[in-house]
């Protein structure tokens, strides 16, 4: 199982800081802006503005915890198949978040600091969500997957069984081939799980 980590297990980070810093030009995910280099040069650019700094970050971050019903369904998925977090969070963030949600593998990107300030990121692998799925399937793993994202959607459609999980309605609109939920039971149902 790939999944998303943001929106599905755990609150935007990105919003969060947003709402501590009452700064609404760092509400912008992907589930707003389909590319994520141009997000990421906003969110650079309102963090320069605005003086945040990984400091700050890891402040906000520090105060969030995983979404209601988060680890026990991360805990069922884990008991039956193998589960892999595929996410365009950053390795900085990731280490609060694995804890909390007892250490599963979270493959992701990496934030540049220099003296608190946040100068830039680098991607692990362009499309990384769906080459990850893609070397899955070449190891003849049947793969499933979820997001809720405009990032999650390669992945989604290069696994074997994809779908989305509370994702925006006008994602659900313009991709109403793919199944869509809202919660972690329906979730594990699709997947056969449910009552393992």
């Amino acid at each position: 199982m790939c999944l998303d980590l943001e929106g599905v297990l755990y609150p935007e980070v990105w919003i969060a800081v947003a709402r501590h810093f009452d700064n609404d030009d760092l509400k912008a995910t992907t589930r707003d802006i389909p590319d994520y280099d141009e997000l990421m040069k906003h969110r650079l650019n309102v963090l320069r503005t605005a003086g945040i700094g990984m400091g700050e970050i890891t402040t906000v971050l520090n105060s969030l915890s995983p979404l209601d019903g988060a680890v026990p369904f991360l805990n069922t998925l884990r008991a039956s198949l193998p589960v892999i977090i595929l996410s365009d969070t950053f390795e900085q963030f990731s280490v609060s978040i694995a804890r909390q949600l007892n250490y599963p593998v979270i493959l992701c990107n990496r934030l540049e600091i220099h003296d608190n300030i946040v100068t830039g990121y680098s991607m692990r692998q362009n499309e990384g969500k769906r080459r990850a799925v893609e070397g899955f399937k070449a190891m003849n793993l049947e793969v499933f997957a979820a997001g809720d994202s405009y990032n999650d959607l390669s992945m989604i459609r290069a696994a074997d069984r994809g779908a989305l999980f509370r994702a925006p309605d006008r994602i659900i609109a313009d991709h109403p081939d793919i199944p869509s939920f809202i919660s972690y039971s329906e979730l594990l149902d699709w997947a056969g799980l449910h009552g393992r």
